[in-house]
């Protein structure tokens, strides 16, 4: 069972104070560092692997000629559009888990990653030229928000219906790209194949810029929820007697995660199960209640940079989509709660 840690606060103002558990400090450096590891990792390995010191010129700006071209065109782009779409990803699944009460709670539970697959799908074959693929992913991941919103009868107040209504959204969203798949011609339903799996292929830093300008944005407004939601864990009765006010962080929380899910997909695709497991694993890690964020982010970092490298380098996954490794992963983390639960006695 996961021991809870008692946390301390950082405040900032008489507005904000964010909760910090010792044991969270720790574990977030440590994932950081090994953040930074695969990273160089990634930078260094194969034909075109840039030595130590032509890493330290390219990151001070000093490198030009091949050492220049591979950090700017082949592989930073790539690096850092992982490190910012895991970290969102994992911290819109843990706002998920934490508004709805359920650790299967996450953007691919409530139909928004297949919203954000259809939104491609009509980009890429019904409106060709017209609309970019991350646009309409973007769009038809908001559209599925807004369509579970409706579809629940009362928003986002009643977890049991926002997964309800996203698991009806999803499956219908499903139905839509295979109808597209279907009546587009071949070659473009390859390049929407490798999108919907979600994919860091061909990225670039217009990619990077977009995915961390939301996090600049919506990070702290996560953090400024994370009192609040924290309260909710307890259950709303008693969170609104303690000024949690339920109603309204449920929704801004689930607008917020939105917000993060949204530019990552249309970043990057669908990218499966990193929000689900992401946020367990460092709550599992770090003890503490309510959304870990920083931890959350770390961790779905690494996931998605480990991920990254090995279909780099590994030559049974070699050149396939990221999201395939991930949604491996995701089935054996999934296997793992399962046995967990059995062994419990709770299944």
């Amino acid at each position: 069972m996961t021991q809870i840690t008692r946390p301390r606060f950082v405040r900032i103002g008489s507005w904000l104070a964010i909760p910090v558990h010792m044991r969270g400090v720790l574990y977030v450096a440590i994932a950081s560092l090994c953040v930074v590891a695969v990273g160089v990792a990634t930078l260094s390995m194969g034909d075109l692997g840039l030595a130590p010191h032509e890493i330290v010129q390219v990151l001070s700006g000093s490198a030009d000629g091949p050492s220049a071209f591979v950090f700017e065109r082949l592989r930073g782009p790539r690096l850092v559009v992982a490190i910012g779409a895991g970290a969102a990803l994992a911290v819109a699944g843990g706002l998920f888990q934490t508004v709805t009460r359920n650790p299967l709670g996450s953007p691919d539970i409530i139909g928004l990653t297949s919203g954000a697959g259809a939104g491609a799908a009509a980009a890429t074959l019904l409106w060709p030229g017209v609309v970019p693929v991350p646009a309409g992913a973007a769009a038809g991941a908001l559209i599925a928000a807004g369509v579970v919103y409706v579809f629940t009868g009362n928003g986002f107040v009643s977890p049991a219906r926002v997964i309800i209504a996203g698991i009806a959204v999803a499956a219908m969203s499903v139905a839509f790209i295979q109808y597209v798949v279907l009546i587009g011609l071949r070659t473009q339903s390859t390049e929407l194949a490798a999108f919907i799996v979600g994919s860091l292929a061909t990225r670039d830093w217009a990619d990077a810029a977009l995915i961390w300008m939301a996090l600049l944005v919506l990070m702290p407004m996560a953090a400024g929820l994370s009192r609040r939601l924290q309260l909710i864990e307890m259950g709303d009765e008693l969170a609104d007697a303690l000024g949690g006010k339920s109603r309204r962080t449920r929704t801004w929380s689930i607008l917020v995660a939105v917000g993060l899910s949204a530019a990552a997909v249309s970043v990057i695709g669908p990218i499966a199960f990193v929000a689900l497991t992401a946020p367990q694993i460092a709550k599992r890690v770090t003890g503490g209640t309510g959304v870990c964020l920083m931890g959350s982010a770390v961790t779905g970092a690494l996931i998605l940079v480990v991920a990254d490298i090995i279909v780099q380098r590994v030559p049974l996954v070699e050149d396939l989509p990221v999201g395939i490794v991930t949604a491996g992963i995701g089935g054996v983390y999934l296997g793992y709660l399962l046995v967990g639960e059995w062994k419990k006695g709770t299944l």
